[in-house]
């Protein structure tokens, strides 16, 4: 070959295995991050997320779901826990209007501020307490890769646009995943999450009254009737302010149990629904509930897949000394 053509073709090359390692060394995420700089960092966390678990169980779905609300915004930045004298942070937006669990993270990150004075930092909390609260529930225990940083920028549009909500149908999931390189699997993965928690009608009433806008009696006819016939006993169609189980009779336990409602049409949301509307998602969802289910193990990994998302390391962004204002 021309070693005038080599020579371009090496560079080329070169460039490329650069921009991996460059790209690959920016995530500057690993497990035991904190071993030597607050080497109790975990454990501290995990003590304070079982006391309140002893307490308040029903705080785990919330707690659970703010790590993914935070990773869609922005990255996994702690920006969902910024305050804004305006009312325009993240946390003002109505998808997460209904998060709680705040205090919990202060309280958090209290406790190591105490212990290792602005070493870890909010993203890292919230990673770590979500996967604390799966446990706690009787779910998997994984890793949690650690080293993310604090962002200074909390912004309500943002919020808005990047949270795929709970109407959503399968080709916009699936695009809104993508769009955080995020897998076909991780999204039939993630949804799993929904075996914990609970949920404010006006996340589902669009279902049980005036589906289509033909009547206020016009129901979702992907979802069983039966299903229907029992919300809507406890859902009015102005109902803002009750809470249903996501995962009636296991709530508060972290099981496959979410699979097999969906298979029977009683999916809360029509996310969850949706599932079945795609070849993949669907062959998961009966991968699930199969005798060879392998979701606890995949749980896991797709966590660590969104705890990857738009990641602040190195000198990037802050450790912020209290979660909800940068310093």
């Amino acid at each position: 070959m021309d070693s005038q053509k080599v020579l371009p073709c090496f560079l080329a090359h070169l460039v490329l295995l650069l921009m991996v390692f460059v790209i690959s060394n920016a995530q500057g995420l690993k497990y035991g991050f904190y071993s030597e700089t607050c080497p109790n960092a975990e454990a501290i966390v995990k003590e304070e997320v079982d006391k309140v678990m002893a307490v308040a169980p029903s705080l785990a779905g919330p707690l659970l779901r703010m790590h993914f609300h935070d990773c869609f915004v922005r990255g996994c930045d702690g920006s969902v826990l910024l305050n804004s004298s305006t009312n325009q942070a993240e946390k003002n937006a109505f998808p997460n209007l209904s998060l709680r669990g705040f205090q919990i993270i202060d309280r958090v990150k209290t406790a190591l501020e105490k212990a290792c004075p602005g070493v870890v930092s909010c993203a890292d909390i919230i990673a770590i307490v979500a996967r604390d609260v799966v446990v706690a529930t009787k779910g998997p225990y994984y890793q949690v890769e650690t080293g993310r940083r604090d962002g200074r920028v909390s912004n309500l549009t943002e919020a808005l646009l990047n949270l795929p909500p709970p109407s959503s149908n399968i080709s916009s999931l699936k695009s809104a995943f993508a769009a955080k390189g995020l897998s076909v699997k991780d999204l039939a993965v993630l949804s799993g999450a929904h075996t914990i928690g609970t949920s404010h009608c006006s996340s589902f009433t669009n279902r049980l009254y005036n589906f289509t806008g033909k009547g206020a009696n016009d129901t979702d006819p992907t979802m069983d009737k039966n299903y229907i016939a029992r919300l809507k006993m406890r859902c009015s169609a102005t109902d803002t302010t009750t809470l249903v189980e996501m995962d009636p009779g296991s709530f508060r336990t972290f099981d496959l149990d979410y699979y097999t409602l969906v298979v029977k049409r009683r999916g809360l949301f029509q996310s969850d629904a949706a599932l079945l509307d795609d070849s993949e998602t669907k062959a998961y969802v009966l991968k699930a509930i199969s005798t060879g289910s392998t979701f606890f193990k995949d749980f896991g990994e797709s966590m660590m897949n969104m705890g990857r998302i738009g990641v602040l390391t190195g000198t990037s962004g802050e450790i912020r000394k209290q979660c909800a204002k940068v310093n």
